[in-house]
């Protein structure tokens, strides 16, 4: 069975390139081969990370939000 995910990686220091445990997750999900529909890295900032859940969770094609710090 496939799996949608979402990534939210929390963090004011880290960025793509940066983000060492959102790699590893990423990589996971793929040979698990389950479908990455989303990932972001977003400041660790109250209102910024409830808009990017309420926008995921209205999605219907996001099965699972790993949210990590």
């Amino acid at each position: 069975m496939q799996v949608n995910i979402a990534v939210l990686t929390v963090t004011d220091t880290r960025n793509i390139d940066t983000d060492k445990s959102g790699g590893i997750l990423v990589k996971k999900i793929n040979e698990q081969n389950h479908k990455l529909i989303d990932r972001k890295i977003v400041k660790d900032e109250k209102n910024e990370i409830k808009k990017i859940l309420s926008e995921w969770t209205k999605k219907d094609n996001i099965d699972v939000i790993i949210r990590y710090s």
